[in-house]
This record gives C-alpha cells, sequence and structure tokens, in this order.
C-alpha cells in the first residue's frame, strides 16, 4: 500500500511539472511577439537613438566618428534650444490649464440634464476624429488676416483685427488655441466618465447633512475625481512636449521671429533640415529626460493626493 501511494505520488509530481512546462512553453510563445515588438520598436530604437547621439553622424558625412558629449554640450550652449524649451514650457503651462478647466468644465455641464444632451457629447468630441493635418489646414484660413472669418468676427464687434500666425506676439497663443480645440473633447469624455461612476448615494449623502451644491463639487466630486485629473494632467503634459504637426503645418518656418519654435521642431530642424543627426538625436535624449522629470513629478504628486485622499 505504501508502495502504491509512492507510486501515484510520484506520478503526480511528473504530471505537475509536465504541466508547469507545457505552461512555460505556452506563456514563452503567446510572449514572444509581444517582446520582439517590444525589442525592435523600443529598446533598439532607443540604443540606436543614444549611439547616434555620440557620433558626428550627418546626412552629408559619410563617417561616423565618436564624438563623445560635443552633441549634448552644443545643444546646451545653443541659444535656439533653449528658446524652444521656453516656447515649450510656456505652450505646456497655457494649453494645460485651459484644456483641464475647459474640459471640466464642459464635462460638468454635460452631467445636467439638458437639451440634445447627446448631440453636444457628440459634437464637443468631434474634433479629436478630425486629422490634424485637415484641420490645421482650414484653420489657416480662419487664422487668415484678410478673409479669415476670426478678424471678420473681430471688426463686426468693433475689436482691431489680428495678426494671428504672422505675428510674433500672437502666433504662438493662436496654436494654443487650436491645440485646445483639437484635444478637448478627449478630456471632456474622460471628466465625464470620472463623473458618471461617482455613486449617487454619496451625492445624497452629502445634500442630506446640508451641503450645497458647490460644497458636494468641491468637497466630494473633485476629491474622488483626482484619479482622472491626474491621468488628464499626464498625458496634457506628455502631448504638449511632443506636439509638432500642428506647428509644422500652420507656422512650416517655426513662426515670425521662431516664435513658435518648439523642442520636438527643433529636434526636426536639426535632424532632418540640417542633417546633423547626432545632435538631433542629443536634443531627443535631453527631450526624453525632460518627459521623464515632469511624469515623476505628477505621479508624486497623484500619489499624495491619493494617499491624503
Amino acid at each position: 500500500m505504501n508502495t502504491a501511494m509512492k507510486r501515484r505520488g510520484q506520478g503526480d509530481r511528473r504530471r505537475g511539472r509536465l504541466q508547469a512546462r507545457e505552461q512555460g512553453r505556452a506563456a514563452a510563445v503567446m510572449l514572444t511577439p509581444l517582446v520582439l515588438t517590444l525589442f525592435f520598436l523600443f529598446a533598439l530604437p532607443v540604443v540606436f537613438v543614444v549611439v547616434m547621439s555620440l557620433t558626428n553622424w550627418s546626412l552629408t558625412n559619410p563617417t561616423r566618428d565618436f564624438v563623445g558629449f560635443k552633441n549634448f554640450l552644443f545643444v546646451l550652449k545653443d541659444g535656439r534650444f533653449w528658446k524652444a524649451m521656453g516656447n515649450t514650457i510656456y505652450f505646456t503651462a497655457i494649453k494645460l490649464v485651459l484644456d483641464t478647466l475647459l474640459a471640466l468644465f464642459i464635462a460638468v455641464l454635460l452631467d445636467q440634464k439638458v437639451p440634445f444632451r447627446r448631440f453636444f457629447r457628440i459634437a464637443h468630441f468631434a474634433p479629436v476624429v478630425v486629422p490634424i493635418t485637415a484641420s490645421s489646414l482650414i484653420w489657416l484660413w480662419f487664422y487668415d488676416p484678410g478673409i479669415g472669418p476670426f478678424n471678420q468676427i473681430l471688426t463686426t464687434l468693433g475689436l482691431p483685427a489680428l495678426q494671428w500666425l504672422y505675428n510674433e506676439k500672437t502666433s504662438l497663443i493662436s496654436i494654443i488655441i487650436f491645440s485646445v480645440w483639437k484635444g478637448l473633447g478627449y478630456n471632456v469624455i474622460l471628466f465625464l466618465a470620472g463623473l458618471q461612476s461617482i455613486p449617487e448615494s454619496y451625492l445624497e449623502a452629502a445634500r442630506i447633512d446640508g451641503a450645497s451644491e458647490r460644497q458636494v463639487f468641491f468637497k466630494v466630486k473633485m476629491p474622488l475625481l483626482t484619479p482622472v485629473t491626474s491621468f488628464v494632467v499626464m498625458m496634457g503634459i506628455i502631448n504638449c512636449l511632443k506636439v509638432f504637426t500642428e506647428v509644422d503645418v500652420m507656422t512650416p518656418n517655426h513662426g515670425p521671429l521662431e516664435s513658435t519654435l518648439l523642442l520636438v521642431s527643433y529636434i526636426y530642424d536639426q535632424s532632418f533640415t540640417r542633417g546633423k543627426m547626432g545632435r538631433g538625436a542629443a536634443a531627443s535624449l535631453l527631450l526624453f529626460v525632460v518627459v521623464f522629470a515632469f511624469t515623476l513629478l505628477q505621479r508624486a504628486w497623484g500619489r499624495k493626493n491619493v494617499s491624503y485622499e
């Protein structure tokens, strides 16, 4: 009997090992496409960019000599890089504030029982699905100082016409207005989903305790929207730091006096316009450091707020 039990135990262990081995093979087979994708689309390009940033890689020079950190020193000493950095920070700060506040305001309105609520939800999201190049070209006509509807509206209201994209003082803010319009609907949907996921019992309990609608919003809804707000802010920062298409389409020469020169535009200019791939790679790595730093700060801020709640 003991011998039979031992044999049965050995058979169970053997079947367990075979099952674990088969599960390991199945996991390896299913993970292989993901690992290969991450390697070829992320790991390998990152290594390639790092190597490129340490050489004098140029589209006009066939040699690839190692130059160390000279590309980084050039970029850090280049006044155009710091101008692009300042423009990018300005763009990010203004757009992030406008985008977040407007999206939250519209989401609160759409969360109410208003007529044609479904139509307004679709209307606010429609710009998101329009190709950015097509919408940029349309807004180029809107901003036209001579025949654009924006100046016609200002003239009708008795206000002075603006040069919009053709003046260094208004070109970047014009790009910001377009970017807010283009991406507002996505954040509205996120905030609206967050508002509708709040249990009604929480709101009713606050009202029974005597809280006004304003107190319900700021003391109940806003704390519960912290995860959504954190995500919107994080994605907004990342998207602002890598904005390129609308700037390149609407102001192809970086605007008057390079007033719309942003970090990604600077990287493109160094890499493909001037052919200095090594300097462009160095600038892109510096941009990665900036994005990574902002992401860490935002995550720390979000974690602090969540733990506080």
